[in-house]
């Protein structure tokens, strides 16, 4: 509790807060540092795998034939901005998309068309692509293949959870001491700021890391407090895959439950004293 944390720790991105935007600077600079870490641990192994992974990233693998929607975009961004140059990009992607929707039928089947025609020839070429590949390097493009994947969906839950309001995790006690400090620290560079605040962390007395683990406990009940109201909003909208599930939910202090517990027996306590007393009258 008091001693803080034994392992080199995270600093979460984003933070808002005293600080806030050195601690999205302590986000980078640990993440640099945990790559750099892991890159040296991985050992000749990875070394390997990874200049396969680049030399396959590099191939000529066939390219996937754009949409019929692209095909219109890139034929017509180039005239729209010479005729509009005072459309920024997003007024002129919709203008795009606007000129897109109201184009006839007839005319959008001859870029599907296009489409179709361009897709056999990229399936034939993908075919004999993966044809000369060997066993090992067809391995090595299918888990390139899944970790970017991945890598999106992450982004995309991510992305979409800002955009619903769900609450920022809390802070530890040593996330608000580095989000504090991190401008007056010592270091030539990001990472060597946050060694020498861990370093100072790790010495400081309790009573110095009182007060951040006090903001610490406090933003844990306004991160549940928020959260509460949160997966309510959200169980009204019908998203009940976002509410945590009870073993996710953080336990209740056994003072709390005790005290749950005498308030659920009162009303039957109540009962028992009067059926007693009737019987005692009767």
């Amino acid at each position: 509790a008091g001693g803080g944390p034994r392992a080199a720790p995270q600093v979460r991105r984003g933070q808002e807060g005293a600080g806030g935007g050195s601690a999205a600077v302590n986000g980078w600079a640990l993440a640099v540092n945990r790559r750099s870490v892991a890159s040296r641990a991985c050992g000749a192994t990875c070394a390997a795998e990874g200049g396969l992974s680049r030399r396959l990233s590099s191939a000529e693998r066939p390219k996937r034939p754009l949409t019929a929607y692209f095909r219109f975009v890139g034929e017509r961004q180039g005239p729209l901005r010479r005729q509009h140059p005072e459309l920024s990009n997003t007024e002129l992607v919709k203008k795009l998309a606007g000129d897109w929707r109201e184009l006839p039928a007839s005319q959008k089947q001859v870029y599907e068309e296009a489409r179709k025609a361009d897709w056999r020839i990229y399936e034939e070429k993908l075919a004999a692509y993966k044809a000369q590949l060997t066993p090992a390097q067809a391995a090595a493009l299918k888990e390139e293949r899944r970790k970017r994947l991945a890598k999106r969906r992450s982004f995309r839950k991510k992305r979409e959870l800002t955009v619903l309001g769900k609450p920022k995790r809390p802070r530890s006690g040593f996330n608000i001491f580095v989000s504090e400090n991190f401008q007056k620290s010592v270091g030539v560079s990001p990472v060597a700021k946050l060694k020498k605040l861990f370093e100072t962390w790790q010495n400081l007395p309790s009573s110095e890391k009182q007060p951040y683990l006090q903001l610490a406990e406090d933003d844990k009940v306004r991160y549940e407090n928020e959260m509460k109201s949160w997966e309510a909003k959200m169980a009204e909208l019908g998203r009940q895959d976002l509410i945590r599930s009870k073993e996710q939910q953080p336990k209740k202090k056994a003072a709390e439950t005790v005290q749950e517990a005498d308030r659920a027996k009162a009303p039957l306590r109540g009962k028992k004293a009067t059926l007693k007393l009737k019987k005692s009258e009767e």
